[in-house]
Formats: C-alpha cells, sequence, structure tokens
C-alpha cells in the first residue's frame, strides 16, 4: 500500500468565528497538530484549502485546491487526484480540527478495508466519522460528485466499511467546532 495524507481544511470555520484550522491549542494551531498527525502516516501529505493563500503551509506540505465546488467531497476529489498524481493507491483524509486522532487510524482503518469496499471510515461512540477515512485512490477517480457535498452519502456510493474505536475515557475523534470544544480539548491535552 503507498499511502497519502490530505488534511481537509477548506471549509470557512464559521461556527468557530473563522480560520479554525489557526486557532491554539497549547499554544500550537489546529493544523500544525494535524500536520504532526499526517507526517506520522505518511511522508505524502498535503492540505487541501479553499485557495492558495489561505494561511501559510510547511515547505513539505504540498497545497491543493477544491477546485469541484464547495464541501468535503470537493476536498476529497481534490485529495484523490492528489494521491493519484503522487503515486499513491490510497488516500487518507484527516480534518483540521479533530487533533487527538489515534496514533493506529491507518493500521485500523487499512485492516477494515476489504476488496469489497473503497473507503473505510473511522467511528466513535456509535457516531460516524467520515472525514477521517481511507480511500482508494482509483475509486475516487472514478467517482462523480454527489450533490450538496456530504461525505456520508459519497461514502455510501463508494461502499465502505467501519473501524471503531471507543469514546471512553475520551472521544479520539473529538471534533474542535466551538470555542467550548477547544475549552474541553484544553483540558485533555492538560490531564493526558
Amino acid at each position: 500500500m503507498t499511502l497519502a495524507v490530505v488534511i481537509l481544511a477548506g471549509g470557512d470555520g464559521a461556527r468557530m468565528g473563522g480560520d479554525k484550522p489557526l486557532r491554539l491549542l497549547s499554544g500550537r494551531s489546529l493544523m500544525d497538530h494535524m500536520i504532526d498527525h499526517a507526517r506520522k502516516y505518511s511522508a505524502t501529505v498535503a492540505i487541501s484549502l479553499r485557495h492558495q493563500g489561505q494561511f501559510a503551509v510547511p515547505d513539505d506540505v504540498a497545497i491543493i485546491e477544491d477546485r469541484e465546488g464547495e464541501g468535503p467531497v470537493a476536498g476529497l476529489m481534490a485529495a484523490g487526484r492528489f494521491a493519484q498524481d503522487a503515486g499513491c493507491d490510497r488516500v487518507l483524509t484527516l480534518p483540521c480540527d479533530t487533533p487527538f486522532v489515534p496514533d493506529d487510524l491507518v493500521e485500523r482503518l487499512s485492516a477494515a478495508l476489504s476488496p469489497v469496499h473503497n473507503a473505510a471510515l473511522a467511528m466513535s461512540g456509535g457516531r460516524l466519522h467520515p472525514v477521517c477515512g481511507l480511500w482508494r485512490s482509483d475509486a475516487l477517480a472514478q467517482a462523480e460528485m454527489v450533490p450538496g457535498g456530504a461525505l456520508r452519502h459519497f461514502a455510501a456510493q463508494l461502499g465502505y466499511a467501519i473501524a471503531e474505536w471507543n469514546a471512553e475515557p475520551f472521544d479520539p475523534f473529538l471534533n474542535i467546532n466551538h470555542q467550548d470544544d477547544l475549552v474541553i480539548a484544553e483540558r485533555l491535552c492538560r490531564t493526558n
């Protein structure tokens, strides 16, 4: 398996007041936390943005733009093209706002991905996290956009498997969408 990792950061972060990837957690931006995770999984890392100047990106991380439209499916389609261009047969997508993703994410998603599935998605506490997914690059290249841009529906169209994590003592897929979520994440950083 050859793997690319793409962090999806094309949203506007309106619920956080904008610039969500740049919000600080333990003195570092959420994006910096996610880049660290991405580098653990692969040396081929990119960030999918709405436009090139959205924010500064390290030199060893590629920038790809969501040119297909708005929403996470547009970012996923861009991720699939990036993975294929990089010669990778799979692409792991990560959100820019889930700083506690587990180290065994790729291992467990890969184990769940059978020959009859084109994607494997993370689940915790009975909740599906489709942005944390492992996708076959060739399937993404052949897929068509789904109106509305919902990853869950797009994944269903492709056929997906699930890998499940325990949500206790805390959910490793804690998604920071509001200021209150950032407070919870800071508390977790101090206690773990």
